[in-house]
């Protein structure tokens, strides 16, 4: 009897390994990816543009070649930089229309993207992109998040972006939406996307025509006037701005599946996830918390864009338990038919203690902080890929924010550590420091398909 169930468990588990096999290899085979084998003449490869099902994901894009690093076209004749159109345009223009083309080799196009990231460093940058964008995509500006950070990945760029797009089909159309009574931004982005089950809501500060929304603001000689400026314009930006987005799409808060948050200060990220359990205490929702420099008005200290699925939609929303330690994110993982969100996750032990502090300190010269933190944050993305039978194969964007950009150089090591030539599909820029968790440098997102 016994040996019997012995026999049946190991049938069992045979049957399991094929099932995850098979639902791997599915997985991948859906997948194409553009790379080149050393970025910029470097031993680092990298994925800058992934298709994955219908879903394109755009990586990471700065202004610089891929293959031989500076591009005399963005840099301009030596010794006269100035010369020809601003260098802040030559950027915008650079990424953007390399963009394009690449979306065109998959079959798509600008007006087929359903959400754009970018960073900055300063807000001239911004002004210069927003002139090419306006240029390149015309009327139709998918949903947008803009952070001012510390640095982009090449200390030479001013300008990193990231974009999500669509290949075009019956069921994959871009639907845009507009807030009743309220015009498009003055930098003509739209507020939301449907596209299948999914909506795109972009990042949303609590403002109203550039200023902050009345009564979100705390007067500068008032000493104590109930919530914090801060606390208010959370709840403004939840209530206000993206209640009202997802409702417009056809959705709602219950859909939500998985928000970015960039904020003015750690010492706000605990007011912060307090307000916010306010609303999403029983609503699992993905969610990545990053430290910003600054944003469209030096009044905001906060902007939230969000993901969910439209009300009605034959995709469910899934939790995924992967192990993780608790204290490694602050949110769940969350599956939506072929699209897996994790939350952000840092690099932190069971026992509550960033690995390698101590060493990498003393030996920095061989990026051991990047290299120790990188590695743990790969096993947390490994163990969500695990939990749903797929490989890190199946990552279509490893986005990572650092307090020192120095350290990436440890992050890519550890990616190539465990996965050789495996191109790394990242996007990565310089956040303010320090991080809530004493000795980390980074708080990573995993972008996963399990199509």
């Amino acid at each position: 009897m016994e040996r019997r169930d012995f026999l049946l468990s190991g049938v069992t588990l045979a049957a399991t390994l094929a099932s995850a096999k098979a639902a791997r290899a599915q997985g991948e085979s859906a997948l194409s990816v553009k790379s080149v084998e050393r970025l910029a003449g470097s031993p680092a490869s990298y994925a800058y543009a992934v298709k994955a099902g219908p879903w394109l994901f755009l990586n990471g894009h700065e202004a610089y070649d891929f293959e031989k690093g500076l591009a005399p076209e963005v840099e301009g004749p030596a010794g006269n930089r100035l010369s020809g159109r601003p260098p802040l345009r030559r950027e915008a223009d650079y990424i953007l229309r390399r963009m394009r083309t690449i979306l065109k080799e998959f079959g798509s196009n600008l007006p087929n993207a359903v959400r754009l990231d970018q960073y900055y460093t300063s807000g001239a940058a911004v002004s210069a992109y927003h002139l090419a964008r306006f240029a390149e995509f015309g009327a139709y500006i998918p949903p947008s998040t803009s952070i001012i950070m510390e640095r982009c990945f090449s200390a030479r760029a001013n300008i990193h972006t990231s974009l999500i797009a669509v290949v075009p089909g019956p069921e994959w159309t871009v639907e845009k939406m507009t807030l009743p009574g309220e015009p498009i931004s003055a930098s003509g982005y739209t507020p939301a996307v449907v596209v299948d089950d999914f909506v795109f809501v972009a990042g949303n500060q609590a403002l109203q025509d550039g200023r902050l929304a009345p009564g979100v603001g705390v007067p500068a000689t008032s000493r104590w006037q109930g919530e914090t400026s801060f606390r208010r314009q959370v709840h403004y930006v939840i209530e206000q701005r993206l209640v009202p987005s997802l409702q417009a799409a056809g959705s709602s808060l219950e859909q939500s599946l998985k928000a970015q948050v960039y904020i003015r200060g750690v010492e706000h990220f605990p007011d912060f996830l307090d307000v916010w359990s306010q609303y999403f205490r029983d609503i699992p929702c993905a969610i990545t918390l990053v430290p910003a420099k600054d944003y469209s008005s030096s009044e905001s200290m906060l902007e939230i864009n969000l993901i969910a699925l439209r009300n009605g939609a034959r995709r469910r929303k899934q939790v995924i338990q992967a192990g993780i330690p608790p204290t490694a994110a602050y949110g769940p993982c969350v599956r939506a038919g072929e699209l897996v969100f994790p939350s952000g996750l840092m690099a932190v032990g069971r026992d509550g203690v960033v690995p390698s502090v101590e060493n990498a300190a003393a030996l920095d010269g061989l990026s051991l902080r990047g290299h120790a933190q990188g590695a743990m944050v790969l096993s947390y993305a490994e163990a969500v890929c695990a939990a749903l039978g797929l490989s890190m194969r199946n990552v279509v964007r490893a986005q990572y924010f650092l307090t020192d950009i120095a350290d990436f150089a440890g992050v890519s090591a550890a990616w190539s550590d465990r996965y050789g030539k495996q191109p790394h599909p990242f996007a990565a820029v310089q956040v303010p420091g320090p991080l809530p968790l004493s000795g980390a440098c980074l708080v990573s997102d995993f972008w996963i398909y399990a199509g």
